[in-house]
């Protein structure tokens, strides 16, 4: 990984792999699921060391604070040398996952329902509009 002095936050996220493409990066800096030290920032943003960056990524919250600089992608070992995730991001994702393996799974039909299954629902369907 190459040192920099000046890495836009979009190039940064891309580089750590936090975001498969820049662009995908820069839409989640826009749309304000990136905070660069609590603040929303844009994606030129320039990073420094020891910044706090707050993201989600799909439907879990991190915090994790930039180590080294880099704007160029290189293997997922490399990647993870560049932050450091905070204890409570950590914590909170371990709950978070507790949690959801705790849940009850939804009901899911084994199989799709035959005709005679289907005339019945559809059957149904119409003595309960037609109430």
């Amino acid at each position: 990984m190459t040192q920099q002095s000046n890495v836009r936050l979009d190039k940064w996220l891309w580089a750590a792999r936090f975001f498969k493409t820049r662009a995908l990066a820069r839409e989640m800096i826009a749309g304000g699921k990136v905070h660069y030290n609590q603040q929303r920032c844009k994606p030129s943003k320039i990073v420094e060391a020891g910044a706090l960056i707050s993201l989600w990524q799909g439907n879990v919250p991190r915090e994790v604070l930039v180590v080294q600089l880099s704007d160029k992608r290189g293997s997922a070992p490399v990647a993870q040398t560049l932050y450091q995730e905070t204890d409570a991001s950590l914590a909170k994702r371990t709950l978070m996952a507790e949690q959801q393996r705790l849940q009850p799974k939804p009901l899911a039909p084994e199989r799709r329902p035959d005709k005679k299954q289907r005339r019945q629902i559809l059957q149904f369907k119409h003595q309960r509009s037609g109430d």
